[in-house]
């Protein structure tokens, strides 16, 4: 296993303009882990209830995700998020929000997760992100997610997070929320000078932008026809760029970091074309060539000489 990600297992129920589903798989351990299995071999650290299903299970063998981490609370019930999106995809609102067995998890790495080299700690409370690194033994790079209900209401925990963690992947209300600054460029600035070597910004419709000590780089978001539910972008942006990372990259030189910013872009592209997993397990590699290639012509400009 080259990756690991700590997040959740959940079912989700959606509703957007393009149609509504209920209790359907999601999660951001799911999106992630989906989407960089493209890339690597990778695993979850996650809890579900006794209510979860064996075809969902599959979903993961399907992929060859590695599940030892996956742990059942017996008696217990599976984490349940219900939202619903506007026009303006980017501003889901938040319905209900079942924790169920995730208000008790405590993780537990198997002890072959304790020397992955690349770790993601999805969104989840700063606390568990902190135990999952307690266990874990000298890994090459850790990212991290966050969201403003942490920011907000454990600021303390994160900041001891942010002080463990090369890379940030962070919205931009959240960024601006977390450095108490309005200018996305000295809102990451001020991130950088409290641990993470990276922050990468996701702006949703607008793309990605990435900010490090010394570079600046931003990448569009792909121009698409049909958005049926923008639900786990961010995770599955996650999955591909840090998939990429772990397939023998890392963060230097700066064009790896680009380069995986671009398979991150082309995953969550691909992802929100349907609900749930549906797209994104179904890809062929043909269908992430095609959209990196239709991706790189975005951003071609023909010189003038």
């Amino acid at each position: 296993m080259n990756l690991l990600v700590v997040g959740t297992v959940a079912y989700d129920s959606v509703k957007t303009p393009f149609g509504e589903e209920a209790s359907v798989l999601g999660g951001s351990a799911t999106y992630f882990s989906v989407a960089a299995s493209y890339f690597t071999e990778v695993g979850v650290l996650a809890v579900v209830g006794e209510d979860f299903k064996r075809e969902d299970l599959a979903t993961f063998e399907k992929h060859h995700i590695d599940t030892s981490g996956l742990e059942t609370a017996l008696g217990g019930t599976t984490f349940h998020w219900e939202g619903e999106y506007g026009y303006d995809l980017n501003d889901p609102k938040t319905l209900k929000t079942d924790l169920n067995v995730l208000a008790e998890f405590n993780p537990r790495l198997p002890e072959a997760c304790r020397d992955v080299p690349y770790l993601f700690l999805a969104n989840i409370d700063p606390r568990v992100q902190l135990q999952v690194l307690d266990q874990v033994k000298a890994p090459h790079l850790v990212a991290a997610d966050t969201m403003n209900y942490w920011i907000e209401g454990n600021r303390e925990d994160l900041l001891k997070v942010l002080r463990r963690i090369d890379i940030l992947t962070i919205n931009e209300s959240e960024a601006r929320l977390l450095a108490q600054e309005f200018n996305l460029v000295k809102a990451a600035r001020r991130i950088i000078s409290w641990g993470p070597r990276t922050v990468i910004i996701k702006r949703g419709e607008y793309g990605v932008l990435e900010i490090s000590e010394n570079s600046i780089f931003a990448m569009p978001a792909y121009p698409l026809d049909s958005v049926r539910d923008p639900t786990g972008a961010g995770d599955s942006f996650a999955g591909g760029f840090m998939g990429f990372l772990a397939n023998g990259h890392g963060l230097e030189p700066p064009q790896s970091v680009r380069q995986a910013i671009l398979a991150g872009s082309v995953m969550a592209s691909l992802n929100v074309q349907d609900f749930s997993l549906r797209r994104l397990s179904a890809l062929t590699q043909d269908d992430i060539r095609e959209r990196h290639r239709a991706f790189q012509q975005l951003t071609v400009v023909e010189s003038l000489d």
